[in-house]
């Protein structure tokens, strides 16, 4: 059969993810691996998950653990999360929650709410690359976004225009975003806002690693300053995507969408024609830990990977050459590195794998426009300082040799 002649034309669109693909990279044991943005499973909470487990189990609660539930998600979860809202200022209820499986779910929900193909999507260079793959399936144009102000809503909407469509969202990572580990500023977010408003766009903040702060202070939420601005999240444009997948554990894929309700009245449709609900029981299991180790957890997470990014960009110093650049994140999981124009972090992975056996992630995928080839982005959360230190210095050797 020739399927090319039953497939959908988006499905030309999509590509292997080159993270996913060097996940692969971890089974073998001489690889030094800075590729994968996961979390250190040595850090899970084995025990509060054990005991979650076994009471979700339970015989009189079992049977809730293993039915079918509502498409918005297990309730008590759904206040736990709304209480959380609550915290970083962003009052909301349990029916302003939608339960996903992971925020990868919810990028992709909302891509497909809100996309027609021709419209554009405003996000960063370089951005998520999860959220371009969860986009691009949707056939958009992408457009750079401009957090200080560059570009404004007229230029915007008449490339727009001019491609077919219209600007449909605003899409970053404010808090130590994946790939380059960088934050949006107060007076950024607050341009973005701006921005949304004359454009009459929506915001979608992803707020992944909101909680993984180790330096500096906390700036508020785009979402909680929306509201700040209109008085309550059912006037705000803005939609927020947590997920438990850094902080808890990625295995159980539990996230949320925090929205207006009409928002979160079209996706639970969505939802209900897709998977009809994230697991009950991971559900259940979730919110026992986040209400019995959430916060102590947080702040053992926060002390060890503090000390692994300080780790590495100690490491860097010490062992990179001239003319390479790097950031230097107040938290998350990521450094992003840039090196000189004529380099190729796709050609220097494929050599460092063959010569030095150390893994990174080139930094062209995470470019809409398939630039930035010239970067790379490093992972420090599954490091040991040992093999920080030998990795680093393997790869600042090999760049040494390459300039």
């Amino acid at each position: 059969m020739n399927w090319d002649q039953v497939l959908a034309t988006r499905s030309s669109r999509m590509k292997a993810s080159e993270i996913r693909e060097l996940l692969k990279l971890l089974d073998q044991p001489d690889i030094i691996s800075f590729a994968g943005g996961i979390p250190d499973p040595a850090l899970f909470p084995v025990d509060a998950f054990s005991t979650a487990m076994a009471d979700a189990m339970a015989s009189d609660g079992a049977s809730g653990a293993l039915q079918y539930s509502v498409s918005e998600g297990y309730l008590p979860l759904r206040d736990w999360i709304a209480a959380d809202m609550a915290r970083i200022g962003i009052p909301c209820d349990a029916d302003n929650i939608l339960i996903t499986s992971g925020s990868q779910q919810a990028l992709d929900y909302l891509g497909k709410l809100m996309i027609s193909a021709g419209d554009t999507v405003l996000c960063g260079w370089p951005t998520y690359l999860g959220a371009l793959s969860a986009f691009n399936a949707y056939e958009p144009n992408f457009e750079q976004l401009s957090p200080n102000g560059n570009v404004g809503a007229t230029e915007y909407s008449a490339r727009a225009e001019a491609a077919g469509g219209q600007v449909k969202f605003a899409y970053l990572s404010v808090d130590f975003a994946n790939p380059t580990g960088e934050t949006v500023g107060k007076r950024a977010r607050s341009q973005v806002l701006d921005l949304a408003e004359e454009l009459d766009i929506a915001v979608i903040e992803d707020a992944a690693y909101q909680a993984l702060r180790y330096d500096g202070e906390a700036i508020a939420p785009i979402l909680a300053m929306e509201i700040e601005r209109c008085g309550s999240i059912e006037n705000a444009r803005t939609i927020y995507c947590g997920s438990f997948s850094k902080t808890l554990a990625p295995g159980l894929r539990v996230g949320w969408i925090c929205a207006a309700k009409p928002v979160i009245e079209r996706l639970v449709l969505m939802k209900q024609a897709s998977d009809l609900h994230t697991s009950s029981l991971n559900q259940m299991v979730i919110a026992q830990v986040a209400k019995t180790v959430m916060a102590d957890h947080v702040e053992t997470l926060r002390t060890t990977y503090k000390g692994r990014r300080d780790h590495m960009l100690a490491a860097l110093d010490q062992n990179m050459p001239d003319g390479v650049e790097w950031t230097r994140p107040e938290g998350g999981m990521f450094v992003w590195v840039t090196l000189p124009v004529h380099m190729d972090g796709a050609e220097l992975l494929a050599n460092s794998l063959k010569a030095e056996r150390v893994a990174f992630v080139p930094g062209r995928a995470f470019f809409a426009d398939g630039t930035g080839g010239n970067t790379l982005r490093l992972s420090y959360s599954c490091a040991t300082p040992e093999k920080i230190d030998e990795g680093i210095a393997r790869l600042g050797a090999l760049i040494r040799r390459s300039v």
